[in-house]
Formats: structure tokens, sequence, C-alpha cells
């Protein structure tokens, strides 16, 4: 009975889980890492929150208890980063974080005595590059993708720059940033517990993350340091002089994240490879373009190229690169890695379209995986009014065809009077 009660306590776990829009496929793998990850009593009570931003008093009442013994319990789990918090007007909130950029992620964010980290890696390595189910959710259920590709700056022609638009730039984003976290990326922590470490020997100390996750992340339990702007600058560069990639949130507003990814352990990189030309993330809006009259062939962007978008050609005259356009990032890795400045980068023909915020992009992935009525309603209780509120007003800003999937999934009278009134008044 008692093994039943325990498999059942994470089951309510991994059915909350996939509650939200991004969630885990069941298996028995997920189950031994939400075993390591929390403690049974953890797993009933986690399983009992509300998916949208909650307060102390809402927890203790969803767990009924008092609320110094709910403070006790969340700071726990914010210390074990399977919480975030924040405050808002002068409050404590907290929030579960999805299984990715969020708690999976996290917890090999720090090297940490608690759990074992090598027992962790080859169960993530399991679930993630044997087991394919997580992955094809992640990056594929929806076509509003949850990270995306930033251009390499320095790459850019300075004509070109003036016209990268703020939210395309790293660097802005560390710059509007008020706090800048600094910890171990998962992904190479991963793979070398899991017997495949990192082929180019990419540094290790370059995850970014900013504001509330970063403080958050820093303040329990140390997944992340704060560090300053040009700390982080100086941390763009390493990246870049190690060919790495640099993947954010696939927001325009204050993204949450930003990755500095190697082809060979990331997963979203690693599914660009084995998917191809399926496309795991957004990709920039430049596209690179080979000069055959000084390209030399030597094959540098094609072994730097990090989803193997770039093959050597050999024709009558000479070898030269040829980009496979249906693939390729726009990262700029390859033009920075070209001796004779054969590559350059071109603006690509239709605009990549990027969600304003969070908000937004948890909107359209909802609308377009079916899931909306759980992104509005909670199966606990229901999501308050400022929620609510950000919710219908991103609904309200999307496309005639968007709205009317939303009005199809939610079948809600309230929303249905929403779109008709704006109609009316357009």
């Amino acid at each position: 009975m008692g093994h039943l009660t325990t498999r059942d306590a994470y089951k309510s776990l991994e059915e909350r889980i996939n509650w939200f829009t991004q969630g885990a496929p069941p298996s028995e793998t997920l189950y031994k890492i939400l075993q390591v990850l929390y403690t049974e009593k953890e797993a009933k009570w986690v399983a009992k929150l509300p998916v949208r931003p909650f307060t102390l008093k809402r927890a203790a009442r969803v767990w009924g208890t008092t609320e110094a013994k709910a403070e006790k319990l969340l700071d726990r789990l914010c210390e074990k980063a399977l919480l975030v918090d924040s405050v808002y007007k002068g409050q404590r909130q907290f929030v579960m974080p999805p299984p990715m950029a969020g708690f999976i992620e996290f917890a090999l964010m720090r090297t940490r005595g608690d759990i074992d980290q090598k027992y962790l890696s080859e169960l993530y390595y399991q679930y993630m590059n044997v087991e394919e189910d997580f992955v094809k959710d992640l990056f594929f259920a929806t076509e509003t993708r949850l990270g995306r590709v930033f251009v390499q700056e320095p790459v850019l022609m300075n004509e070109k720059t003036n016209h990268i638009l703020d939210y395309e730039r790293a660097t802005h984003i560390v710059e509007e940033a008020k706090y800048i976290g600094l910890g171990t990326c998962y992904c190479r922590h991963k793979a070398y517990h899991a017997g495949h470490p990192c082929e180019i020997d990419a540094p290790w100390d370059v995850c970014l993350t900013f504001d509330n996750v970063a403080r958050s992340l820093a303040e329990h339990g140390a997944y992340a340091r704060l560090i300053s702007k040009e700390e982080a600058m100086d941390v763009l560069e390493r990246s870049y002089d190690s060919n790495l990639v640099q993947i954010g949130e696939n927001v325009r507003e204050h993204p949450a994240f930003i990755c500095n990814c190697c082809g060979c352990c990331c997963e979203a990189l690693q599914a660009a490879r084995r998917f191809s030309p399926m496309q795991p993330v957004a990709t920039t809006n430049y596209i690179p373009k080979v000069s055959l009259e000084t390209c030399i062939g030597c094959g540098k962007c094609a072994k730097v190229c990090p989803v193997l978008a770039i093959a050597i050609e050999e024709t009558k005259e000479k070898k030269h690169a040829k980009i496979d356009t249906e693939i390729c990032l726009g990262c700029g890795v390859c033009a920075r890695n070209c001796p004779t400045k054969a590559i350059t980068l071109e603006h690509r023909p239709v605009q990549v379209i990027t969600p304003v915020n969070s908000t937004h992009r948890f909107v359209l992935q909802a609308i377009e995986k079916g899931t909306l009525q759980n992104l509005i309603f909670d199966n606990q209780a229901f999501a308050n009014h400022r929620a609510m509120a950000a919710v219908f007003g991103t609904i309200l800003k999307l496309p005639p065809l968007k709205q009317a999937l939303a009005s199809k999934q939610f079948q809600s009278v309230y929303l249905d009077r929403l779109l008709s009134m704006q109609k009316k008044e357009s």
C-alpha cells in the first residue's frame, strides 16, 4: 500500500507538470527523475499548487496549513530551485517553473551534494537523448518556439549593425536587465556526467539568467551568482570565441535566460541535427551568403556549424562552401570563422516574428497545443483576476484567426463577448 501511495504522489506531480503548456511526457525515466528532485512529501504538496503565480496565503489555503508552515516548505522548494519567487507590489509570490528552461536545468546549474548528480545526468540523458517524446514535445509540439537564436553582433558589418533591432541583440538584453545571474551550463554538466563530454571543450560558466529568475536562483541555493553587466558582456565574448550559439527565451521583452550552446551537448541543437530540416528554435532574421569568388573551400565554416548546415562542394573550378538555408539558424558562427571573409550575413526574405513577452508566448503556445483552458483555469482553483486580464489582453491583440481558435478552445461566453465587443469597436 505504501508503494502505491509513493507512486501516486509522483503521478499527481507528473499530472500537475503536464497541466502547464509545456509538459513532460510520462515514462519510467521521468518517474525516477522526479524521485531524485522531489521527496514524496514535496511531490504531494507541489502537485496541489496553482500553475499561475501564487502567494504564501494562497499556498497555505491550498495545503490546508498555517502560513508559517507553508512558508517553511516554500522556502525549501526555492532552495532546491523547484519554485522561483518574486516580489510584486510588495508581496512575495511563487511560481513553479516549467521543465525547461526550468527545474530540469536548474538542478545541474551548480555542483551540489544533496543529490547524485551523476545518476540524475544519466536519467536526463536517457529521457532526452534516447527517449525522444520529451524533446519532440518540447521543440516541435507548437509553431511558436520556446527559444530563439541571437545573431553574433561582431560578425555584422557596421552598416548592417544599425539595422539590428534591440531585441535581436544579446548585448541589449544584458544592458536592460535589473539582475543578471551566471550559472554552470546544464547541458555540458549533464553530458560530462553521462559519459559524453563536450567535444569542443567549451567553457561551463556561461549560462545567463535575468531579472527575477536570476535573483531567485542566486538568493536560494546559489544556482547562479549575480554578476555585473560588464561580466555578462565578458561571458558573451568568451562564448563567441568558443564558437557557441546564443539561444534565449523566444520573447522580445525581458527574456528569462540566454544559453551559450554547443552543437554536441545542447538539446535544442541536437534536435536540429536529429530532426532536420525541422527547426526546434526560432532562427535569427539573418542568413549567411557565400561569395564563390573569395571562398577557398577550407572547410572551417562546416567544421564549426552547430547544426551541420554547411557542406563543402567540389566543382571543376574549385571547392566552395554550400549552406543549406532550410537548416541554417543564422547565428553567424560560420562567418566569424571564415579566414577570407567570404561569408556575410544578409537579411532573410521573410521576417521572423517574435512574441512580445512570456504571457504572449504562453498564450500562443496554448492555442497551438489546444490547452488554452489549462492556462486560464487551474484544476485547483481559478486564476486570479490579474493573471486572467493579462491572458485575455494578449488574446485580444492576436490576429482574427488566432482569436477564433482561442474562442473555440476556451468555449467561454465571456471571451466570445470580449471578442465581439472588440469587433464592434474596430
